[in-house]
């Protein structure tokens, strides 16, 4: 029989010895591993290839929905969470379920059953990358998590100078440095408070903070010079928006 990796990722270690302890009699799943924060099972998922995930939301340093925006490779998620408010987030984000703590061992076989129903069903290729979804939110972040080679580092957006479209991908300009995040400029600008941020081009999204001035350029255009020296494009529209803030 084929046996199905599991791991296991939460910062209580009762909640990890509850899981545990529901998986012990079940011949077709084998535990590959546990974690207590999101850099902790970065680093496992390196090595390990697991098939279903059982992951807690809240956790110190990073966040499960957070370390989820940066792995590559996706298995079948369970969210496993005290909280029912991330719910709506976690599917669109394509978990799998999402169980509340505490819960019985019929709601967690439940919840396995359909990792399982979905794992079988898959066709090889199918089952390579489980992507999840781009997920907009309309809730303001306070940091961008991105991964840099093997090293993972958390931007506070309040350092973020300003993002820059690049297709399909963004730039993210920040005093921490400039990374690349498989995110859009829509979802960004969505989710970056509208008091901190603005779009002065359909390139830019642009710190408020990090602008020194705004000039001319051409008939129709702008530019902006950055605290930093570094200018940027103004279009027609996005020296509307700026003007209609500064009043």
């Amino acid at each position: 029989m084929k046996k199905f990796k599991v791991l296991i990722v939460d910062d209580e270690s009762l909640a990890r010895n509850t899981v545990r302890k529901y998986l012990e009699d079940r011949n077709d799943i084998e535990i590959a591993g546990e974690c207590s924060d999101g850099f902790e099972c970065l680093k496992f998922l390196q090595s390990h290839k697991v098939d279903i995930m059982f992951l807690d939301i809240q956790m110190p340093r990073i966040t499960g929905f957070e370390m989820l925006e940066i792995l590559g490779e996706k298995p079948q998620i369970i969210f496993t969470t005290a909280f029912d408010q991330f719910a709506i987030k976690a599917f669109e984000l394509n978990a799998v379920d999402y169980i509340l703590k505490p819960f019985s061992k019929e709601r967690f076989s439940a919840a396995l059953e359909k990792c399982l129903g979905n794992l079988k069903s898959l066709t090889p290729s199918e089952n390579k990358v489980h992507q999840l979804n781009e997920s907009i939110t309309s809730e303001n972040i306070d940091r961008i998590v991105v991964r840099n080679g093997a090293k993972v580092i958390v931007i506070p957006v309040d350092s973020i100078l300003y993002i820059e479209s690049n297709e399909n991908y963004v730039n993210i300009h920040s005093e921490k440095g400039n990374f690349m995040k498989e995110k859009t400029m829509k979802y960004y600008e969505s989710c970056l408070s509208p008091s901190a941020f603005i779009r002065l081009h359909r390139r830019y999204i642009v710190n408020l903070s990090a602008i020194q001035s705004i000039e001319p350029y051409t008939k129709d255009s702008y530019v902006a010079t950055l605290k930093n020296g570094e200018k940027i494009s103004v279009s027609q529209d996005g020296y509307s928006r700026f003007r209609a803030r500064l009043k």
